[in-house]
C-alpha cells in the first residue's frame, strides 16, 4: 500500500476531455490519459482493503491493488507487466470498458471509487510510448494447428495465448480488416483503430496468421463482402487440430412493428460500420447519414449511445433515444455494492446532445413515398411484473431515420449449424466453463468463446473467455497447460 491515508487525502480525478462542441467536429478520441502525477494520486487512493472486491468485479480479475500501488510508486514497467498478466489488451478495456471494477471498489461504499479504468488507460499508453509492448514468440513450437474463427476481442485473446503456447494459429475474419466489433462496431471517437493494428502486428510477430475476407461456412445476409473467399467447415476441421468459434453475437434484435419495412428504418449495425469505414479512408461507402434528419434511436444501451454520438457528428437535426424500461435512480451511492447497480448512466455522447425518453414502446412507423417520416409510440408502466401500455398515452414523433439498437439475440445460426454444434435455449453455442473440458462444444475438437458462447456481453468478458478458452484448447492438444486460467 503506497499511502495509508491516500483515500482520505485525495479526491477522484477525472480524465480530461475536449469540449462538447469541439469534439463533435471530428471522429478522433477526445479523452486524454492521466498525467503521471494525477495517476500517482489515483493510485494513492487505493485502500489496500484486504478483500479486493475490485478484482472479483473485474471479469479478467486484474490484479488491481498491485498495479495501483506500482503506479503510486512510479514503477510503470512492473505496472504494465502486472496488467498484462491478466489482460492481453488493456488499451481496449481502458477505453471502452464500463469499469465494473469501480462499482465493486470498497471506497465506493461512501465515496467516489478509485479511478481504476483511468489508471489502466495511463499504464498501457505509457507502455506503448516507452516501447515496452513487444512480441512474445514461443520458445518452441508444438506442431499443432488451431483455427480461430472471428477476430473480435475473444478471438484475438485466444489466438495470442495459443500462439504464445507454441501452436500455429490461423485467425479467419469475414471482413476486410481484423477486429470484429472493435473495428466496425465501436466508433473511432471512443477507440481509434490504430490500437487494433499495432496489436495485430505484435501477434503476427508472435506467429499468428490472419486471413481476412475469408468466410467459414454459409455467411448470414450482409456479412463479409462479395469478394470474400468461402471456406468449407469440413476443410477447417480436417486441416486443424482444434477450432475455436469466436464469431460473436451477430443477430440483432428486430422490432416487428407495422411500417418496419419503410426506408430509413435500420439496425444500428447497418449504420455504425459505415462511418468507421469512412474514417478508415474507404471509398464508395454506402450513403446512410443522419445529417439534417430527425433521428430516433430505439434502445438505451452502449450501441444506442454510439448512434447518438455518430448522429451528432453527422449534424442531425434532432436526436431522441428511447428506452423500454423506466429511468433508473440517479443515486450518489451504490445501493447494491459490490454488485453492478441499476443506475442512470450518462455517456459522453449523451452529453453532446440527445433527448432521452424512458418507459416508451414503439407501436408503428409512418411514412410517405416509402420513406419513414414519423413513429407512433406510447408510455409504458410496470404492473404485476409485466410492462403494459398506459391507456391514452399514445404520441407521435418526427423520424427521418430510425436506428434499432436493442441488442443482439444470438450468434449467426448458420455458423453453428455448419459445424454441427449444439446450441442452448438462447441459440448460443452450448459449452460450459468447467475447468476440465471447459469451452468444448458438442463437436470434438471444436470450442466456443466470447459472445458466441455466453451471448451479448462486454469486451472485457470476451477477453476473459478468449484467454480461458485458449487454456482449454492447450490442455486438449497437449494434455496439460501452463497458460493462466
Amino acid at each position: 500500500m503506497g499511502k495509508i491515508t491516500g483515500f482520505l487525502e485525495y479526491q477522484r480525478l477525472q480524465e480530461v476531455s475536449e469540449g462538447r462542441e469541439v469534439r463533435k467536429k471530428h471522429y478522433r478520441e477526445f479523452i486524454a490519459h492521466l498525467t503521471d502525477g494525477d495517476a500517482k494520486i489515483q493510485g494513492a487512493r487505493c485502500m489496500d482493503c484486504g478483500t479486493p472486491f475490485c478484482m472479483s468485479g473485474c471479469p479478467v480479475n486484474n490484479v488491481i491493488p498491485d498495479f495501483n500501488d506500482l503506479v503510486y510508486r512510479e514503477d510503470w514497467l512492473h505496472a504494465i507487466e502486472t496488467l498484462h498478466s491478466t489482460n492481453n489488451f488493456p488499451e481496449f478495456t481502458g477505453r471502452v470498458c464500463p469499469a465494473p471494477c469501480e462499482e465493486a471498489c470498497t471506497l465506493r461504499i461512501n465515496n467516489d471509487p478509485v479511478g481504476i479504468k483511468s489508471i489502466e488507460h495511463a499504464i498501457i499508453d505509457k507502455a506503448w510510448e516507452r516501447g515496452w509492448v513487444r512480441p512474445q514468440p514461443p520458445a518452441r513450437k508444438s506442431g499443432k494447428r488451431v483455427a480461430v474463427i472471428g477476430s473480435g476481442p475473444a478471438g484475438l485473446a485466444c489466438g495470442q495465448q495459443l500462439a504464445r503456447a507454441g501452436h500455429d494459429v490461423v485467425v479467419f475474419e469475414k471482413n476486410d480488416r481484423v477486429g470484429g466489433l472493435l473495428r466496425y462496431g465501436i466508433p473511432d471517437f471512443k477507440m481509434e483503430k490504430e490500437h487494433i493494428d499495432r496489436r495485430v502486428e505484435q501477434m503476427r510477430a508472435e506467429g499468428v496468421e490472419f486471413l481476412v475476407n475469408h468466410i467459414v461456412g454459409e455467411a448470414p445476409a450482409g456479412a463479409g463482402n462479395a469478394e470474400a473467399t468461402k471456406v468449407e467447415p469440413q476443410r477447417v476441421l480436417s486441416e486443424f487440430d482444434a477450432v475455436v468459434l469466436a464469431g460473436g453475437a451477430e443477430t440483432p434484435r428486430d422490432l416487428p412493428a407495422p411500417g418496419r419495412e419503410l426506408n430509413g428504418v435500420h439496425f444500428a449495425m447497418d449504420f455504425l460500420p459505415l462511418q468507421n469505414r469512412r474514417v478508415a479512408g474507404d471509398k464508395n461507402v454506402r450513403d446512410l447519414w443522419a445529417s439534417g434528419k430527425h433521428v430516433v434511436i430505439i434502445g438505451g444501451g452502449d450501441t444506442g449511445s454510439d448512434c447518438v454520438g455518430t448522429s451528432n457528428r453527422h449534424g442531425a437535426k434532432s436526436v431522441t433515444q428511447f428506452e423500454l424500461l423506466p429511468m433508473p435512480p440517479d443515486t450518489d451511492k451504490n445501493p447494491v455494492w459490490p454488485y453492478w447497480p441499476q443506475r442512470l448512466r450518462t455517456s459522453s455522447s449523451h452529453e453532446e446532445g440527445a433527448e432521452r425518453d424512458w418507459a416508451v414502446g414503439t407501436k408503428r412507423f409512418l411514412g410517405e413515398g416509402g420513406l419513414v417520416k414519423k413513429l407512433v409510440a406510447s408510455r409504458l408502466a410496470s404492473k404485476d411484473g409485466r410492462i403494459e401500455e398506459i391507456a391514452g398515452s399514445e404520441f407521435e414523433l418526427p423520424a427521418d431515420l430510425v436506428l434499432l439498437a436493442m441488442g443482439f439475440v444470438s450468434p449467426a445460426q448458420s455458423m453453428l449449424q455448419d459445424f454441427g454444434v449444439v446450441t442452448d435455449a438462447r441459440g448460443n453455442a452450448k459449452a460450459s466453463t468447467e475447468e476440465t473440458g471447459g469451452y468444448a462444444t458438442s463437436v470434438p475438437g471444436v470450442f466456443a468463446a466470447g459472445d458466441m458462447r455466453r451471448g451479448q456481453s462486454l469486451v472485457v468478458w470476451a477477453i476473459r473467455e478468449g484467454r480461458q478458452c485458449a487454456r482449454a484448447v492447450d490442455e486438449f492438444l497437449m494434455g496439460r497447460s501452463d497458460l493462466p486460467r
